[in-house]
């Protein structure tokens, strides 16, 4: 068991002090499962595309549980800030309250790898502070919008990433993407936004758009299925039902946008 810990420990801080993204990307202590959507999520390239420096402060919006985080953590580990700003601790939404508790459960298992994160609260509008204003060089969210859309917060929300962000600091967004003619109840039914909408959103809240990219497009997915966006894996919502259909697919097709909060 002594020997298990040292190993343990060693290789955390081999990790905490690993030379790339790809290496974190692909570390030992991510799971295998985790590492197998890799392939869709396309963490390293969507990283860089945000332009993440191991020496920033950034948040990380409803990291769920935590597969970003994985990386995140360790790359700002010695040189920056990491906040993970999830759902709010006392919520009377019951899985917000599991699943912020699973995330924290996480982080003690590892504390060499996670002792500097900053945990958060999220949820307009009774937690809007994501960070200390004016301080984060980038706030960053993976399939989040069609949430807030749900719930009617989507303006509440890129205003928290507008007040947290400095001025010159980026807002980055990954979200599964709908045709642009699909009406927003449409939208937030199926769990596939426009790009039009969040631009709209993060420009009301005085963003500006500086770059699209494609890196996490899908063109297999025609953003068209019974179950919305959650009959693709990893949800599956079907079931066996043309289960290998989806499989084939793979995870949905997403916009990589890249915003800023202009310079005062």
């Amino acid at each position: 068991m002594r020997l298990m810990i040292i190993f343990t420990a060693l290789l955390t801080a081999s990790l905490v002090h690993a030379g790339s993204l790809h290496e974190l990307a692909d570390g030992p202590l991510r799971s295998t499962e985790e590492k197998a959507r890799n392939e869709y999520r396309h963490p390293v390239e969507t990283l860089k595309f945000f332009d993440v420096q191991p020496d920033m402060t950034v948040v990380e919006v409803w990291p769920g549980s935590g597969w970003y985080t994985s990386i995140l953590a360790p790359w700002l580990h010695q040189h920056g800030t990491f906040y993970a700003a999830h759902f709010p601790e006392d919520s009377d939404v019951p899985f917000y309250r599991r699943s912020v508790t699973l995330f924290k459960a996480r982080l003690a298992k590892t504390p060499s790898l996670y002792d500097h994160v900053r945990v958060t609260a999220l949820n307009p509008p009774t937690h809007t502070v994501i960070a200390p204003a004016g301080t984060v060089d980038r706030v960053l969210t993976f399939r989040n919008v069609h949430n807030w859309a749900k719930a009617g917060k989507t303006e509440a929300v890129f205003a928290s990433f507008y007040d947290a962000l400095k001025p010159g600091g980026i807002l980055g967004v990954v979200e599964h993407r709908a045709p642009e003619v699909r009406p927003l109840e449409r939208q937030i039914e199926t769990g596939y936004m426009s790009e039009g909408y969040v631009i709209e959103q993060a420009e009301k809240a005085g963003f500006t758009l500086v770059e699209r990219s494609e890196i996490n497009a899908n063109p297999k997915d025609e953003a068209n299925h019974p179950a919305g966006v959650w009959t693709l894996p990893p949800s599956l919502r079907l079931g066996d039902k043309d289960r290998d259909t989806y499989l084939a697919i793979g995870e949905s097709d997403r916009m990589t946008l890249k915003f800023i909060k202009p310079k005062e």
